[in-house]
């Protein structure tokens, strides 16, 4: 049982009877002498998709619920629907777009290295890999003789996510994104 400065984002918790989906934690820091950290967590009960907010001191054990994470990739879109296919026994798993909104940023079809999450066999969030590539579809002409650390621009997507990049890097090119922070880390390499 993990301490609750130890959960992470998208894990599977279980608090008073029900499996929880931990979508945001801010730490927050009393300035009083003996205040201890205190963890507010954004949860989703898994079953209802219900928002509950709670907090938790630092030290207090929190207890993991049975999941499991399946590699997958997007396999179509039927609807609000979003079908990913597990990479190693080919099943199916169907997520709604509200539930997976955020992910859906960094998704397309060539994506690596997703994961669903499962309680119980039934798939309840989408995991991203640290970072992903994507196209750039819009964005300011480049500027030849730009250095590497100048000003940066920002850059449109073609999943519609927007981040800032150098002033060097053009349009449709593909570059390399950050999913935790949403941030350009570098030109995608050339295959």
């Amino acid at each position: 049982m993990p301490k609750a400065s130890e959960v992470k984002k998208n894990a599977a918790i279980e608090h008073n009877d029900k499996v929880y989906l931990v979508k945001d934690i801010n730490k927050l820091t009393p300035s009083g002498r003996a205040g201890a950290s205190l963890y507010r967590m954004r949860l989703y009960d898994v079953a209802t998709g219900v928002k509950a907010d709670e907090s938790f001191k630092a030290d207090e054990m929190i207890n993991l619920a049975d999941f499991s994470r399946h590699q997958v990739m997007l396999s179509y879109v039927d609807g609000d629907e979003y079908v990913f296919m597990d990479n190693e026994d080919y099943t199916p798993y169907n997520i709604n777009k509200d539930t997976i909104a955020d992910e859906l940023l960094f998704i397309n079809e060539d994506t690596q290295g997703l994961q669903v999450l499962t309680v119980d066999g039934s798939p309840v969030a989408i995991e991203l890999p640290s970072s992903v590539e994507l196209v750039i579809v819009e964005t300011d002409p480049s500027i030849k003789g730009a250095s590497a650390s100048a000003r940066t621009k920002p850059a449109t997507l073609t999943t519609g996510l927007v981040v800032q990049v150098p002033e060097y890097i053009a349009s449709g090119e593909k570059i390399k994104v950050n999913t935790a922070e949403s941030k350009f880390m570098s030109r995608a390499e050339s295959k």
